[in-house]
């Protein structure tokens, strides 16, 4: 067999028996005039939304009885691929039956779980999970001309991944919570970056405004600022003596952060912690001087003195502060 019919086979396998039975032949596809509404008396709202990313849009028809704002009947109309003409038929089923309000809590995800063949099998391949999104964000379309809202108000929290709905707050929580360290942990407990990829980072289909590298980055700095912190906290206890160096080095770092190091940056220097030496009667910090700071004569005075007093203070007072 050819490399080209095994990729075939092995993409058409990728998508649920629903998904191909709906592509061919689905069954709200279609539209709801406005004398047929306003004949049973109800109210016509119809909603476009389109995907940059690829082309497909999709319009969403509701006739809404006005006494208890719920959709008797919905119907759709596709420009795009066979899973978008899925996507937006099996959306426009949840829809039936359920008040505005009610609808507009349907996810892409129950879209995608709604496709599924058995509920642990996806029911489209990870690049085409958009087009669930796509039939989700209709609906918020439609809502927000019914309720005469801007349909951003639905939203109650920043997505970063619109294929999993997976929310900033959550992908913080869970890195913290966690301790992850890369990409595919944050995937792998959120599902986030599972799919289309393009929340993972820039250079996919579409742009974002958060993506995951940045969060991790961002999410880990403030970790670790945390556990400087925390560790200089340790120091103001009576617990510096009993660090480990790389501890002791985070938490010398923390008082310095705190104290000095905004004044050395103004001047045009800096410094970096060496060593740590312990003995009986000292604890000896080694420190470099960087730019301007490095010769100046009052680092060897005025500003050795001062960084030596923050730290006496807040960690220990056996410490002494050695330039080299």
């Amino acid at each position: 067999m050819a490399k080209n019919d095994i990729l075939g086979e092995s993409l058409w396998d990728a998508y649920s028996n629903k998904v191909t039975t709906l592509m061919n032949n689905p069954q709200h596809q279609g539209e709801i005039t406005q004398e047929e509404a306003e004949g049973h008396g109800n109210k016509l709202i119809v909603a476009d939304f389109g995907a940059e990313s690829c082309g497909d849009a999709v319009r969403l028809y509701w006739e809404i009885d006005p006494k208890d704002d719920r959709i008797v009947n919905s119907k759709f109309k596709s420009f795009g691929c066979g899973t978008a003409i899925a996507s937006s038929d099996v959306m426009t089923e949840l829809c039936i039956g359920k008040t505005v309000q009610e609808a507009v809590k349907i996810t892409n995800i129950d879209v995608e779980f709604a496709l599924r063949d058995t509920p642990d099998v996806a029911a489209v391949p990870p690049q085409k999970m958009h087009c669930s999104v796509m039939a989700y964000d209709v609906i918020k379309k439609a809502a927000g001309l019914y309720l005469g809202v801007d349909e951003a108000s639905f939203e109650e929290e920043i997505i970063v991944c619109e294929c999993a709905r997976v929310s900033l707050n959550t992908l913080k929580e869970v890195i913290r919570i966690n301790d992850l360290t890369t990409v595919e942990q944050i995937t792998d407990y959120t599902k986030a970056g599972g799919f289309c990829k393009s929340c993972i980072k820039p250079g996919g289909h579409e742009d974002r405004e958060y993506y995951l590298v940045d969060i991790l980055a961002d999410t880990r700095k403030e970790i670790d600022q945390e556990k400087m912190a925390k560790a200089a906290d340790a120091g103001q206890k009576g617990d510096f003596n009993t660090m480990t160096l790389v501890q002791k080095i985070k938490a010398i770092d923390a008082v310095v952060d705190e104290n000095i190091r905004q004044f050395l940056v103004m001047d045009g220097g800096d410094m970096e912690v060496i060593d740590v030496k312990s003995s009986d009667e000292n604890i000896d910090v080694y420190i470099r001087y960087l730019g301007a700071c490095n010769g100046c004569s009052s680092s060897s005075t005025g500003t050795l003195y001062a960084i030596e007093a923050a730290l006496k203070e807040k960690l220990s007072n056996k410490i002494r502060v050695l330039p080299i």
